[in-house]
């Protein structure tokens, strides 16, 4: 599996050194009209180790020079929509706000799924006591009322020792945070803000494995790369068993509620690019045992044709 090195000073799969001006689809002149033009993306911590290893791969194949940055859902839509960037990943599906900022600023988008991806549940290895948590748990821990009121994990259930809970999550601007929130609370967004937030899953992975009483969450793969450090607590829902998160559970949907799948949203105009079409064609290609590689679940054979097809098409719009 790749090591997930994630920067955030808009990380260069390959340098950038632009001298020219930015275009409306995030392109830029690299040294003249003859250089080849930049394929900007942005967008999801939890998409970005699956588009590095995509781009990784890109550049065996070709000399298209690709710049990842990673601001977050919510920040990648913002500057794909304003026309700064041809890509941005996403954690969760565009939200009509963000439809209505890319209809502002002229930009029509193609909506790919990529793969699929289990939020984890994360504690720090030397906790003994919690064999699995319960979504009503979780939503006694996250929700907005438990603000500075749950504060000890004897708080959170009955036999559960007088240990502080200290807690770790995505920023508002991760989509992770979103679905996070949206299945666990109820409503999007609505979250306790006491909590360590981060856009970098790094952080949380650190600070998880540093904490005997801590409690995180965050995509499947940074789980899968720090396993040594963390250990995921299996999930019950209702009356259904409780299940850890694995390539197996998240792909054939037994990890519920927390199972998802992400995406890639493409400029349209973007789209007519030579350089964007070879990396697109690329990753539909290559992109499923990419996907595996880093630790998520590529998509089904028919999945997968469909977004070739919506691709090949240049259908615009979401499902939702």
């Amino acid at each position: 599996m790749k090591t997930l090195r994630v920067s955030f000073l808009a990380l260069a799969v390959i340098s950038l050194a632009a001298c020219g001006g930015k275009s409306q689809d995030g392109t830029a002149a690299a040294g003249g009209a003859a250089a080849a033009e930049v394929v900007k993306i942005d967008g999801s911590s939890t998409v970005f180790p699956i588009t590095e290893a995509v781009a990784e791969e890109f550049r065996t194949v070709s000399k298209t020079p690709v710049t990842i940055g990673v601001s977050g859902t919510g920040g990648g839509f913002k500057k794909f929509c304003a026309g700064e960037i041809a890509i941005t990943g996403a954690s969760r599906y565009i939200k009509p706000t963000e439809k209505e900022l890319c209809k502002k600023g002229g930009v029509e988008f193609i909506e790919l799924p990529v793969a699929y991806d289990g939020v984890s549940v994360v504690v720090n290895p030397k906790n003994d006591w919690v064999d699995h948590l319960t979504t009503a748990e979780l939503k006694k821990i996250w929700e907005p009322a438990a603000q500075k009121k749950v504060k000890n994990w004897n708080q959170v259930r009955e036999g559960f020792p007088d240990q502080k809970l200290t807690l770790f999550g995505p920023g508002v601007d991760s989509g992770t945070f979103d679905y996070f929130t949206k299945k666990i609370n109820g409503e999007a967004q609505a979250s306790r803000g006491d909590y360590t937030a981060s856009e970098d899953d790094n952080v949380l992975v650190h600070g998880v494995s540093t904490d005997k009483g801590s409690l995180g969450y965050f995509g499947f793969a940074y789980y899968a790369e720090n396993k040594g450090k963390l250990k995921a607590a299996p999930i019950k829902h209702g009356d259904k068993a409780a299940v850890l998160p694995s390539l197996t559970t998240i792909g054939d949907g037994t990890y519920a509620p927390l199972s998802r799948p992400i995406f890639i949203y493409i400029s349209k105009k973007a789209a007519e690019r030579k350089e964007v079409i070879d990396l697109i064609d690329f990753w539909m290609k290559e992109g499923g045992e990419l996907a595996k590689e880093v630790g998520y679940i590529p998509l089904p054979a028919d999945v997968a044709k469909g977004a070739v097809e919506r691709f090949n098409s240049r259908t615009v719009g979401s499902v939702k």
